[in-house]
């Protein structure tokens, strides 16, 4: 499946622009940093999306088994669509993540 790059990128600025920046930088000496955190809140959000989105699939896909009159054979496709191509987005992210801790931990020191 191949997946649409500036779609994709777009989507990242857009998870960057509801990112709240720090109002100032840690003082010298103290531990901690707060973009961890940041990144695994904006990770939590974005596997938390993915899931609902398939979540909201399979409800579709189920009231449609159903008879449900208010939803249509093209509605449950493409809400089905989107959240393949969400969770192959996210298995993408995923993978590049992993090759990146991957070729850090094997840098000589």
């Amino acid at each position: 499946m191949d997946i649409k790059a500036n779609a994709l990128y777009q989507e990242m600025q857009n998870m960057v622009g509801e990112i709240k920046p720090s109002p100032m930088p840690n003082p010298i000496g103290q531990v901690g940093n707060n973009s961890g955190s940041n990144f695994a809140d904006m990770l939590t959000s974005a596997v938390n999306n993915v899931n609902n989105m398939q979540a909201t699939s399979r409800n579709m896909q189920n009231a449609f088994d159903m008879g449900d009159p208010n939803l249509s054979l093209a509605d449950v496709m493409v809400a089905k669509e989107k959240s393949s191509i969400a969770f192959e987005a996210t298995l993408q992210v995923r993978n590049k993540v992993l090759e990146a801790y991957k070729s850090i931990m094997n840098m000589p020191v």
